[in-house]
């Protein structure tokens, strides 16, 4: 079982050291809660698959597709796949590297409608007063 940790582990790596320029231009926006306060984590191990932006705490998890999910069989594929997050727990919110490229401001606002509401500092106890 260690062994499967450590490969978990390093294909996460490996991933996010090759991310696409469509993730980097979207992970500037997600890191470092930069939206909306939530934290995102990219390249998570789900299952058998790796997510490209996952917020733990929501059950959202952002998929950035490039060309390649354009054929009935990659569809398919990309079908499968989110049937498999679902049954995880997690919601799945896709892109287009076009959409990022070209929109990245309604992106952004897109998973912001997709995330709860945050509870203000006075509701969690951290407020002032």
């Amino acid at each position: 079982m260690r062994s499967a940790r450590l490969f978990e582990r390093t294909r996460s790596r490996d991933l996010r050291r090759e991310q696409t320029p469509a993730e980097a231009i979207l992970w500037g926006k997600l890191r470092a809660r930069r939206l909306g306060g939530f934290k995102f984590v990219r390249q998570e191990p789900i299952g058998p698959y790796f997510a490209d932006f996952t917020c733990r705490d929501a059950g959202l998890i952002i998929e950035v597709d490039g060309a390649t999910h354009s054929t009935d069989e990659e569809r398919a594929y990309d079908a499968r796949r989110e049937a498999v997050l679902r049954e995880a727990g997690y919601r799945v919110l896709r892109f287009s590297n076009d959409e990022i490229f070209k929109n990245l401001d309604g992106v952004c606002e897109t998973i912001l409608s997709a995330l709860p509401p945050v509870p203000s500092p006075r509701e969690t106890g951290r407020g002032l007063g």
